[in-house]
C-alpha cells in the first residue's frame, strides 16, 4: 500500500520523475503473491491507483546499492532487514513513522484486518517523508 500511496502523492505534486519507488518484502512468505485484496479495497476506495500485476518479491543485498533510502514500517521490518542488509553505513535504513515525529511502527493490518488505519499511518507517514525528501531532491 506504501509503494501505490507514495506514488500517488509524488504524480499528484508533479515530481514523480525524480522518484523511483518500488516496494518488497523482509520475508518470503508472500513472495510472487500479488496485492492483497483488502489492500486493494482499501487504495481503491481512497481512489488510490495500484499496479494489479505487481506481485511480492523479496529484499536482496544488492537493494543497498539501488536506493538511496531503504523504508521498514516497523521495528520488526527492522530486525528481519538487517540479516538481509547487515550494514547501514550511509544510514540509508528509516523506519517511515519517524518522518511524522513519532517514532512507532504503522498499524500492522495482517492482525487487526483494519486496513483503514494502515492507511492513514502510510498517508501520514508518506506524507512527512515527502515534505523531508523535497528539502533534498531539486
Amino acid at each position: 500500500m506504501a509503494e501505490f500511496i507514495l506514488k500517488a502523492l509524488v504524480k499528484a505534486k508533479g515530481i514523480e520523475d525524480r522518484f523511483y519507488i518500488e516496494s518488497a518484502a523482509v520475508s518470503t512468505e508472500e513472495i510472487g503473491n500479488p496485492i492483497y485484496p483488502p489492500a486493494k479495497r482499501c487504495l481503491s476506495q481512497h481512489g488510490v491507483w495500484f499496479d494489479p500485476d505487481k506481485s511480492a518479491r523479496q529484499v536482496r543485498q544488492a537493494d543497498y546499492g539501488r536506493f538511496d533510502r531503504i523504508i521498514c514500517m516497523d521495528a520488526s521490518n527492522m530486525r528481519l532487514i538487517k540479516r538481509i542488509i547487515p550494514s547501514d553505513p550511509e544510514r540509508k535504513i528509516h523506519l517511515l513513522m519517524s518522518y511524522t515525529g513519532k517514532g512507532r511502527d504503522v498499524a500492522d493490518p495482517w492482525y487487526t484486518g483494519d486496513f483503514e488505519t494502515t492507511f492513514q499511518d502510510l498517508l501520514e507517514g508518506c506524507e512527512s517523508m515527502l515534505e523531508f525528501l523535497c528539502t533534498f531532491v531539486p
